[in-house]
């Protein structure tokens, strides 16, 4: 029996959006396509398969309704709509009606993606979601015209080149901040517990997120940044360590800082943890179908050799990264500092529908090693720290500040330049970034009690 042409691709839809990804085993073997958020699924093959089990098939009068919805658009509305941008939007509904993590994606949205995971892509440097009609700020990327002009995590975009964001028209708001690299944009940013928006004119770069940096902080405490979770994150992560180590020798401890990480893929972030547990579970992940159910252990070598590591956190801290400080806090191998974590406990898997679309979906929860789900919760910090910033004083110069400053002091035979170079430095990491101090405060007071 001939189907007619909307049932027919009514169903299609529907199988893609249930499609998943090849078997369990294999991607945790292979380290493929299990990401979140990530690229395609190797095959679309399973969409069918999958759809003729459903266990609960598609009313009729629900396929009329939907027939009548779409045959009133194509004659009423009041601009004309070829068959194709009706389809796209019905499919497009359908999936942003699930949750704020799943969407259709076109030939563009796959291109965006794939930049996302390559850290590559003409734009402004910041992740956002979609939130009752706004676009909210997950983060800023390091380095780039959305950190450098200060936009935060938590802020609202309200307007883009003056277009209001709405429901509407949140997918043109969303094009609109990447772009070719020099070219300009004017958004109008709601900052966080703030009530009067500003106008920010931004510039577009070329953005090459480098998701790793490893520097010493103080002899025997490093520091190790990561923006992002990326294809290449863990190996160039456990590369640049590897290579402090080696000229540095093994670190009294570390601060991993994850603040304003967006996330990104899973793998990646399995991949990481493990670098620092010599066992235990790093992260599981459960869903409605068998393959959506996977367990991570950490294999033995760490890397820092049970060296004491702070966390630095925040409500930017999200997806991934909260996936590796799960896995460290509940292992107890990290201690966690900052403000509690964005709370995205969803795992999403990209599924092609053909060669120039796919569905982004909600495929599983994931859970920590304590069977804790952070979704909508997110991750409370061991020591909270209120996002704050230091000023030096205004108080007037002392005259006499030490025993240095006594006329006819007697000198001490055994200083050297270092101590006193020690001694200027004294408040300048504080000045910098209070967070940061206060986390290596906390790692040598670790780092003591270990010896």
């Amino acid at each position: 029996m001939r189907q007619h042409p909307l049932r027919l691709a009514l169903a299609l839809a529907l199988a893609g959006a249930l499609a998943l990804p090849a078997t369990a085993q294999d991607q945790a073997q292979k380290k493929a396509p299990v990401r979140q958020p990530d690229a395609p699924a190797a095959s679309g093959s399973a969409a069918a398969a999958v759809a003729a089990k459903a266990d609960d098939s598609v009313d009729l009068d629900d396929i009329r309704n939907f027939t009548r919805v779409y045959h009133i658009i194509q004659q009423a509305y009041v601009e004309k709509l070829d068959n194709k941008t009706i389809m796209k939007a019905a499919i497009s509904g359908m999936l942003q009606n699930l949750d704020p993590h799943s969407e259709y994606l076109d030939k563009e949205g796959l291109d965006e993606l794939d930049e996302d995971t390559t850290g590559q892509y003409g734009g402004l440097g910041i992740e956002v979601l979609q939130v009752d009609g706004m676009l909210k700020i997950v983060s800023p990327i390091d380095d780039t015209p959305a950190s450098r002009a200060g936009i935060k995590p938590g802020d609202t975009i309200l307007k883009v080149d003056g277009m209001v964001v709405d429901q509407q028209n949140i997918d043109d708001a969303f094009k609109k901040l990447r772009g070719d690299p020099g070219s300009k944009v004017v958004l109008t940013i709601l900052h966080e517990k703030s009530d009067k928006p500003i106008d920010m004119p931004l510039v577009r770069e070329r953005i090459n997120v480098t998701s790793v940096k490893v520097r010493q902080l103080e002899p025997g405490y490093v520091y190790i940044r990561l923006s992002q979770f990326q294809e290449d994150t863990a190996t160039d992560m456990e590369t640049k360590l590897g290579d402090y180590i080696k000229k540095n020798g093994a670190p009294r401890g570390a601060v991993l800082d994850l603040r304003s990480n967006p996330g990104g893929l899973l793998t990646t972030a399995v991949g990481v943890a493990d670098a620092f547990l010599d066992s235990g579970t790093i992260v599981t992940t459960k869903g409605r179908l068998p393959d959506a159910n996977l367990h991570f252990d950490a294999h033995p070598g760490d890397m820092l050799k049970g060296a004491p590591i702070v966390i630095l956190a925040d409500n930017g801290t999200a997806s991934a990264a909260e996936i590796v400080s799960g896995a460290l806090k509940d292992n107890h191998r990290a201690l966690i500092m900052g403000r509690r974590t964005f709370g995205k406990g969803v795992v999403q898997t990209v599924l092609p529908l053909d060669q120039d679309s796919a569905v982004k979906i909600t495929t599983a929860r994931y859970y920590t090693p304590n069977g804790t789900s952070i979704q909508a919760e997110g991750i409370k910090p061991d020591i909270a720290l209120a996002d704050l910033a230091v000023n030096k004083s205004d108080t007037a110069p002392s005259l006499i500040g030490s025993e240095a400053d006594l006329p006819n002091h007697l000198a001490n035979e055994k200083a050297s330049d270092g101590d006193k170079a020690a001694s200027d430095d004294d408040g300048k990491l504080a000045l910098e970034d209070y967070a940061l101090s206060q986390a290596l405060n906390v790692l040598k007071g670790l780092a003591l009690n270990r010896r």
